[in-house]
């Protein structure tokens, strides 16, 4: 079966609208994986709004969404996908970051006044919720396989390894690296993977002034890519702050760095 990837919002921390970041995109984390037929959905950011667009009409619809954490940019879209409110249709809802509370009630909390005005029961899609922990291997559908790991970000995240068809794909968002100490996780969850999307929010330089917040560099990247024989790296989680003029002289670095490394884009598709 054919694996594809397609970016519905590749953006980091908040989304930006506007012209300066037309198109590389504006909208939070959302990425699609589909084997085949089947729809594998990681992470609901602001982006998860367009991929329920794109689905209108298709009920029923049987899927699975993975969440690497629970911070606003990577849940903001959850209550505006429109698959959830399709009585046919059924999700199953994995996270495995989450120590204190399972995911039902971390988003019920989000979806409670004054922040906002209906819970998820309002939903009339089946939702089932799967909680586990990081490090577990998960076999969401026949033929798939789901591995995972812990990653390095405040209240905790989990990075993604999905392998079908002879194919791997890797997620691996949000993670802060600690400057020459790879770290052999995530080294070991992405060796060999056909694609790795990667957290690549700052660059080295500005790296230094953004310790503890979580994220990492392209240039991280691509040393992780590089010492686990990932075939190609997805450079992905761009700062709010980095236009598309920015993003261009990243691209163009990392391509002669690491010809063949991609930035991510909104609408943007691979095909596997």
């Amino acid at each position: 079966m054919e694996v594809t990837v397609r970016f519905w919002g590749v953006r980091g921390s908040v989304a930006v609208p506007g012209e300066r970041c037309a198109r590389y995109g504006g909208n939070t984390s959302c990425v699609e994986v589909r084997v085949g037929e089947q729809l594998f959905v990681f992470d609901g950011g602001t982006g998860l709004r367009g991929l329920g667009i794109s689905l209108a009409g298709q009920a029923p619809l049987d899927a699975d969404i993975f969440f690497t954490h629970t911070h606003m940019d990577h849940i903001a879209g959850v209550p505006f996908f429109g698959p959830f409110f399709g009585p046919k249709n059924r999700f199953v809802m994995w996270s495995g970051h989450l120590s204190d509370m399972d995911l039902q009630n971390v988003l019920r909390s989000f979806m409670a006044a004054p922040l906002f005005p209906v819970p998820p029961e309002i939903f009339s899609a089946a939702l089932v919720w799967s909680d586990f922990k990081a490090g577990d291997v998960l076999q969401p559908r026949e033929g798939v396989v789901v591995r995972t790991a812990p990653l390095n970000h405040p209240n905790g995240a989990t990075g993604y390894r999905l392998e079908a068809s002879g194919k791997s794909v890797c997620y691996i968002t949000d993670t802060e690296h600690v400057p020459g100490s790879p770290d052999q996780t995530i080294i070991d969850l992405v060796q060999g993977a056909d694609v790795m999307i990667y957290d690549c929010t700052y660059t080295d330089e500005e790296f230094p002034s953004h310790v503890g917040w979580g994220h990492s560099t392209w240039e991280e990247g691509l040393r992780i890519a590089d010492a686990a024989g990932v075939k190609q790296l997805v450079i992905f989680h761009h700062d709010p702050s980095h236009d598309d003029a920015f993003m261009d002289k990243i691209a163009s670095r990392a391509d002669t760095a690491r010809p063949g490394t991609l930035v991510a884009r909104e609408g943007g598709v691979i095909v596997l």
